[in-house]
């Protein structure tokens, strides 16, 4: 399928990946639809404005459907108004393992405390290098994803 996000996400259990961060930019994003079978996200990165529509899961959470367009920030911050309720914010940390770029998102407000790491691959069945704050898998572990978080937020678990 075209536009196939595979990426497995993981909990982090230490800091210490922002000492190996070579970027880190500032992300406020919003659901206009938070319904699985099409999230519809807005999203401020840095200077930029993003719309994205993404598919329900396979069945291990690690495979769907992604749609992603550049849009410009005045549009984003228009659409972010109309979002529902829950807007997310966190620090993104880019880290470069092995042969793979992880992203580590420091969440906070609602979500303080709540570090999640995700890898994107080409195969379900990758191999990738683990690096030594990578904590347990929650790949497909529907309350650790971003719209579920918007709704249901990790000061409340």
């Amino acid at each position: 399928m075209e536009n196939l996000e595979i990426e497995r996400k993981f909990l982090v259990n230490s800091n210490a990946f922002e000492s190996e961060s070579f970027k880190k930019k500032k992300i406020i994003q919003g659901f206009l639809s938070s319904v699985p079978n099409r999230t519809v996200r807005v999203r401020i990165k840095g200077d930029k404005g993003f719309i994205t529509v993404k598919g329900i899961g396979n069945k291990t959470g690690t495979s769907r459907f992604e749609w992603e367009k550049e849009i410009s920030l005045k549009e984003a911050l228009n659409l972010l108004k109309i979002c529902e309720p829950g807007i997310i914010d966190k620090t993104r940390y880019n880290i470069n393992v092995g042969n793979h770029l992880f992203e580590v998102d420091v969440f906070h407000k609602i979500n303080a405390g709540l570090i999640i790491a995700e890898v994107e691959l080409n195969a379900e069945n990758e191999f990738f290098e683990k690096p030594s704050w990578l904590g347990d898998e929650v790949t497909g572990i529907i309350k650790y994803y971003n719209s579920n978080l918007s709704k249901n937020p990790f000061n409340k678990w």
